[in-house]
């Protein structure tokens, strides 16, 4: 079930934050990208999207849901570099956002849980086991607070 209204994913993040950046000064990977997403509807965002705005901490609370909905799907759903990056991504923002936002960790909770679940700790990459095993814990003393 989609945790945000359908007429949100049909605008930007520059629409839906009333707001316009200027053009990047300098031209790298991530600020050409994240100049081109914040005027991309966000139904038209790819995991991989997501992954990266998120992880700049950019429009969280608009792209958080999403991602959300996407790991309910697909746990250990890959942007570009290795299969549960996105969930990394989403558990990586600090405190203070799932603080503001605490009616999204129960859901947080679960996609950390569906992924440690379909983990094959062989084929783990990097630590994500260890990752989502320190966030989910994180996650549950933000609840307790």
């Amino acid at each position: 079930m989609p945790r945000h209204p359908p007429s949100t994913t049909n605008q930007s993040l520059d629409q839906l934050e009333h707001t316009q950046w200027s053009a990047p000064t300098q031209d790298t990977y991530v600020t050409s990208n994240v100049y081109r997403l914040r005027r991309l509807p966000l139904n038209q965002y790819r995991i991989e999207d997501l992954r990266l705005m998120i992880g700049q901490q950019i429009g969280a609370a608009f792209l958080v849901p999403l991602a959300l909905d996407h790991l309910e799907l697909d746990p250990l759903a890959k942007g570009d570099f290795y299969p549960g990056d996105l969930v990394v991504a989403v558990t990586r923002l600090p405190d203070a956002f799932w603080r503001a936002h605490a009616h999204l960790i129960p859901n947080a909770l679960r996609a950390i849980d569906a992924a440690i679940a379909r983990i094959r700790i062989e084929d783990a990459t990097d630590d994500l086991h260890e990752r989502l095993n320190e966030a989910r814990d994180r996650f549950a003393k933000l609840t307790a607070a």
